[in-house]
Parts: C-alpha cells; structure tokens; sequence
C-alpha cells in the first residue's frame, strides 16, 4: 500500500527556530522527524512512501538520496499547492487503490492494522483518524454520528469544550480524485473535507494525545516527549 507524506509546508510558525530547513527534517537527536514518522510506519509493514515536497525540497531528496533507507518517491511542487494541490500532484505515483495520507508536521499513537479493518469494514470513502481533546476552541472539530459518520465540521473558535479533531491521517480510495476541486492551489482541510461529509466518509478515535511540531513551543515539547524513546 502507499503511503503519501505530505510535507512541502514553509512551517512559517516554526521558523523562528529552524529557519535553515524544513519542518520536516527538524532534528531529534541524529534522527529528524521524517525518519521517525517513516520508522512509526514500516514497523506496520509499509514500504512505498511518497513524499510530497515543496519549500526546499532539495533539502529532503538529499537527506533520503544519501542514507537510502526506505526507498522513496518525490512528489515535488515549484509553487505552493496547498494539501489537496499536493495529493493531486502525487497521483501519477499511487498505485494502490487504498492508500494512506499523512501530515509531515505531526505524530500520534495508531494501530494502523485495526485502522485499515475499520476503513474496510465501512466501506469508506475516506477514514480520518481522529484524537480527543478536552477544549476544542483553538482547533476545527469533526461531528460525528452514532455510526461514526462524518457529518460536518466546525471552524476553530466557534465552540469550546470537548471533542475530536482532525489527526492529519487518512485512509483513501482512489475515487476521491473525482472529489477534488478543478483549482491550482487548495487545501484539504478547508476545501474538500467539507464536501466529502456528503459520502461515506468515517471518524476513527484514537487513544492518546496529538504531537505536532507546528510552533516553537509544540517543537520543544515534542523534543522533550521524544528524547527518551530514541
């Protein structure tokens, strides 16, 4: 199965602390976080990784080109794409019709085995793992039916409390190609997920927290949680 790693971000936010690379290859020990995420993924079996590129991409290729493991394939954009604009662009590499879709900022603990059952079991279109967290103010959350429907979102902001939110992993059929917008540039998050509450699109809750590198004080912290296991 293939796994697209969406990572062509600028990581605007982060660069007051990592201005020389892209977020991605932020470093954690001698490791950087892309290595871990592809690590975290082929203890599952997975072996075709197609990374999505953009803002100094040549960074990435040479990092990968000269350790050599895993193999992977290049996606990458001279102008910015978005997340959605960046899937499309992968798509002349995806070979499976099921595959996964990850953000290359982030990190979380997933049985990716009993992800795919439930993906498959449900017959979906598109399954997005999800997290749960007590105050969702500063976040878009994921409304959900008794089943585990996808129903709609709702803009950060709107609404305090608990709830889930968007883990930035999915498993996609090839059909959502036909799902994506006509335009250059566009995001998932904003452009499509909304449509897609339309089809049979399911919330899959997960057990645990979220770990992203998005800002300085999401990087320290991450730095800290990760240090001891690497």
């Amino acid at each position: 199965m293939d796994v697209v790693i969406l990572c062509g971000g600028k990581g605007t936010r982060l660069q007051p602390v990592l201005s020389d690379r892209p977020k991605a290859l932020a470093p954690f020990g001698k490791m950087t976080f892309l290595d871990i995420l592809i690590a975290s993924l082929k203890e599952y079996g997975f072996e075709k990784f197609i990374l999505c590129t953009g803002y100094m991409k040549e960074q990435i290729r040479h990092h990968f080109e000269n350790t050599g493991n895993p193999p992977v394939l290049f996606s990458e954009e001279d102008v910015p794409l978005g997340t959605g604009g960046a899937l499309r662009n992968a798509r002349p590499l995806i070979q499976s019709s099921t595959f996964l879709v990850l953000n290359g900022d982030s990190l979380c603990s997933i049985d990716y085995n009993a992800f795919y059952r439930f993906h498959r079991e449900k017959k979906a279109l598109l399954s997005m793992a999800l997290v749960h967290i007590a105050d969702r103010k500063d976040f878009g959350s994921v409304l959900l039916s008794e089943s585990g429907e996808i129903t709609g979102f709702t803009e950060k902001g709107t609404t305090g409390g608990g709830g889930y939110i968007n883990a930035g992993v999915y498993f996609m059929e090839k059909e959502i190609f036909s799902h994506l917008p006509d335009t250059h540039s566009f995001s998932l998050e904003q452009d499509v997920f909304s449509d897609l509450s339309h089809y049979r699109c399911f919330g899959f809750p997960l057990d645990g927290e979220l770990m992203d590198i998005g800002t300085p004080e999401r990087f320290r912290k991450a730095q800290g949680i990760l240090k001891d296991n690497l």
